[in-house]
């Protein structure tokens, strides 16, 4: 039998989806569905000789919707949940899929072209590239000694 847990203490799931809708609705109190709530994407940074990499994770989303922006050395990267058009012949009984709004910025170091950042959206996964300036990218150089 499935285990939910109130107030830290496990009970046991006797009435079906009933106990899990009421603890949706009582977690969901207080919250407005249609005010834009932005929370945070995971981000992954890697880093290369030529370039910067990152990586946020936004599975389900419209690349449309994604805004990447560049401004005063901030880097911008966002996402807005569209209004869903609703429809009296179409009733929603039960909603999980939820796509947040989200808003992550980067200050950006000078070594950055900013120029020529670009985005991709593939799988679920916007891709960020982050190259460096030419003078960023030199080469350590071994110095012979004389």
């Amino acid at each position: 039998m499935t285990l939910v847990k109130v107030n830290g203490s496990p009970v046991k799931k006797a009435y079906g989806s009933f106990l899990d809708e009421w603890l949706n609705e009582w977690t969901n109190l207080g919250k407005d569905d249609d005010a834009v709530q932005y929370s945070s994407a995971p981000v992954n940074i890697h880093e290369t000789k030529e370039a910067y990499h990152l990586e946020l994770s936004a599975p389900g989303l419209k690349k449309e919707d994604i805004k990447i922006k560049v401004e005063n050395g901030l880097l911008t990267v966002s996402y807005e949940q569209k209004e869903e058009t609703r429809s009296d012949d179409y009733k929603t009984v039960r909603r999980e899929f939820r796509y947040n709004s989200f808003k992550r910025s980067f200050t950006l170091s000078e070594k950055i072209d900013a120029d020529n950042i670009q985005g991709k959206y593939e799988d679920g996964i916007l891709k960020v590239y982050l190259p460096k300036k030419a003078e960023a990218q030199a080469v350590a150089k071994q110095i012979d000694i004389q």
